[in-house]
């Protein structure tokens, strides 16, 4: 049985703005059903976690302190209606410097085990709507499970082996129902 979860963020939680990044709360838009998936899974995982590249930080279109609000947004809707989120993981770098942090690479995971000894990736699902988050969880030794909200990205997904894909996270609740 799966205990832990972790999500990627844009795409999966929130809708995905092409080309750009969610860069204050009026621009966070909840996807459909996802408020109500997170509390599914809240009654079905013992921990759950968001995983996150967030290089904008990194170029300079937003600082830490606003992502930190949109994060507290997001994570006060998702207790309103029944979910909660026992961490949020990101990483502000750019992607030309390849840290340790930013999935695919498997920083965010060792800070998660090393927040939360008791997570064990052989019991963990990564959800995510890329490459970079399914090669994160496979890395890590995750079932891993796609959002197919990326067309461009599914198509990719398949060489991968990725265990389980979903049109939506809500949809993704449903099957565990």
């Amino acid at each position: 049985m799966q205990k832990y979860l972790l999500l990627d963020r844009d795409g999966v939680i929130n809708e995905r703005l092409p080309g750009r990044y969610v860069q204050n709360i009026e621009e966070f838009k909840f996807a459909e059903g996802s408020l109500e998936a997170i509390a599914v899974f809240s009654k079905k995982f013992d921990r759950i976690f968001v995983v996150t590249n967030q290089q904008g930080i990194g170029k300079g279109l937003m600082t830490e302190g606003e992502l930190n609000q949109v994060h507290e947004f997001m994570k006060s809707n998702i207790e309103k209606t029944g979910g909660r989120l026992d961490g949020i993981y990101f990483c502000p770098k750019l992607a030309t410097e390849n840290p340790i942090c930013r999935k695919p690479n498997p920083g965010m995971g060792l800070a998660i085990k090393n927040d939360f000894p008791e997570v064990d990736f052989s019991k963990s699902t990564m959800v995510g709507d890329s490459i970079s988050d399914m090669l994160f969880g496979k890395r890590l030794g995750m079932k891993t499970v796609m959002i197919e909200s990326n067309a461009e990205q599914v198509e990719k997904a398949s060489i991968l082996n990725v265990d389980e894909s979903f049109l939506s996270l809500s949809d993704y609740s449903k099957s565990l129902l």
